[in-house]
């Protein structure tokens, strides 16, 4: 059963709270969840199941800590419990990664429309790795964190570009400032000061405390719903 990926999934689902498979793995101490890494060593299946059983949600699965059937009542009880916390998990997820999609979607037409081209994705080691000047690539490597966007600036100045999509207050010190605001401070430190620009182009909901603190780490804010800021900030860097 933990060998199918949507069967493990769904055992994932019987602790209270759910584990995620990447919390799951780590308590776990195994290399990988996939069917051949479980296949291989019985003692990470052995060790999920305890992991799972130890976390076991006790409302839903009353029936398991008292060592008997459980009765139809309980099992649909617990089988509509666990399918609408499963599926709360995915619309989620599906949300937060198609709203990122169609953001890099956006951003990418606003860099050609401002008469940038796309250029072949590359790993940005020095300021010379990067793309010509008017060229921008997507998904790259700038030092050694990844950029959805790497920008040639008109002053020959390098851009790192990170998209975010925040649902809540909550989730943007996630996305915001233990991520994008990070990866500023090591684009600076790694590439220097004067030669790299960090931005961010954000969308949904952040708190204010989040948006000053990484502008306060050298991080440019810009709004999807507002590209055209962006298209005319760097414009002016042919001034």
């Amino acid at each position: 059963m933990l060998s199918d990926r949507r069967l493990l999934e769904a055992f994932r689902y019987l602790s209270g709270p759910p584990v995620s498979a990447d919390d799951l793995k780590t308590l776990v101490a195994a290399k990988g969840l996939t069917r051949l890494n479980l296949q291989r060593d019985q003692d990470v299946v052995r060790r999920i199941i305890e992991t799972v059983l130890i976390g076991l949600d006790k409302r839903r699965f009353l029936w398991v800590i008292e060592n008997r059937d459980p009765s139809e009542q309980e099992r649909h009880a617990a089988v509509l419990a666990t399918a609408a916390l499963l599926a709360t998990r995915r619309v989620g997820t599906k949300r937060r990664m198609e709203g990122k999609a169609q953001q890099e979607a956006r951003v990418e037409d606003a860099l050609l429309a401002g008469n940038f081209t796309t250029v072949a994705t590359r790993s940005v080691e020095t300021i010379d790795h990067a793309p010509g000047v008017g060229d921008f690539c997507c998904e790259s490597m700038l030092g050694s964190r990844k950029a959805d966007f790497v920008v040639r600036l008109w002053d020959r100045r390098v851009m790192g570009i990170e998209c975010k999509v925040s649902n809540s207050e909550t989730n943007s010190i996630k996305r915001l400032n233990n991520d994008a605001a990070i990866k500023a401070q090591t684009w600076r430190r790694e590439l220097g000061e004067l030669n790299v620009v960090p931005a961010a182009v954000l969308s949904g909901v952040y708190k204010m405390e989040s948006l000053e603190y990484a502008q306060g780490n050298g991080l440019a804010l810009f709004w999807a719903h507002e590209l055209q800021r962006l298209l005319d900030w760097i414009d002016a860097t042919r001034r």
